[in-house]
């Protein structure tokens, strides 16, 4: 603040013939200039705008500082799926005969042994190689969607995805009748031998059911990856 000099209006006043000085006002913390003396510190404090980071506003707009992809999430399960699901058609092929029926719970299981060259549950034989290939995709994309999955419902029905995928994929590039066209195994019959009352399937094909179905529930309730919610929704996720 500049000194304030009074104006010819105001003439000085006088005590005992002497005039008064006028007086001298400067804002806290600033010391008139060319006068010596330490300056008042100020009792401002700068504003959040001043003092915070660009970088730090966006990350915390984006809703996931201090959260960690679930990648390790996703890559595990699918792991646990894939080892099941090899473990079981191993034991089955060693074990049952291709065709033989065994009778459990009462008839609510059956195990029987097959071979599928369709999709899950035994769908559109004969397109072995397309399924093999469309297999093949669905894991790529979910490897690379994995690095940006901040959503643990997303991490398990991909992880469930992934895995049953994976199973499968093994079996049509390994099992006779060759590359890419392998027939699958299947052994689970429920309420009939050879999947009379419904498809033969096996733990890959119901990883990837039940991973399909936790999607749709999710995209429904507007989750996405991240684990935030879509726009037009405004409770916020519990995911």
């Amino acid at each position: 603040m500049r000194w304030i000099t009074p104006g010819p209006s105001c003439g000085p006043a006088r005590w005992g013939g002497r005039a008064a000085r006028p007086p001298r006002l400067w804002s806290v913390g600033t010391a008139p200039t060319g006068r010596a003396g330490p300056a008042r510190p100020s009792t401002e404090e700068p504003s959040l705008s001043e003092t915070s980071d660009p970088q730090d506003g966006a990350v915390a707009a984006s809703g996931t500082s201090g959260r960690r992809p679930r990648t390790r999430l996703l890559l595990l399960l699918a792991l646990a799926v894939l080892a099941l699901d090899l473990a079981t058609k191993l034991i089955v092929v060693v074990t049952i005969e291709r065709g033989a029926d065994i009778r459990l719970l009462g008839g609510a299981l059956y195990l029987t042994h097959t071979r599928n060259t369709g999709a899950a549950f035994s769908f559109a034989e004969g397109f072995t190689v397309v399924f093999t290939l469309i297999a093949a995709v669905v894991a790529v994309v979910i490897v690379r969607t994995a690095r940006r999955l901040f959503s643990t419902g997303w991490a398990v029905a991909l992880g469930l995805v992934l895995g049953g995928a994976v199973g499968n994929l093994v079996d049509r590039v390994f099992r006779e009748p060759g590359f890419l066209r392998g027939g699958v195994v299947d052994f689970i019959s429920v309420f009939g031998p050879d999947g009379e009352v419904y498809p033969v399937f096996n733990v890959a094909d119901s990883a990837i059911v039940c991973g399909g179905v936790l999607g749709v529930v999710l995209a429904l309730r507007g989750i996405e990856f991240d684990g935030s919610r879509s726009a037009g929704d405004d409770a916020p996720a519990r995911d």
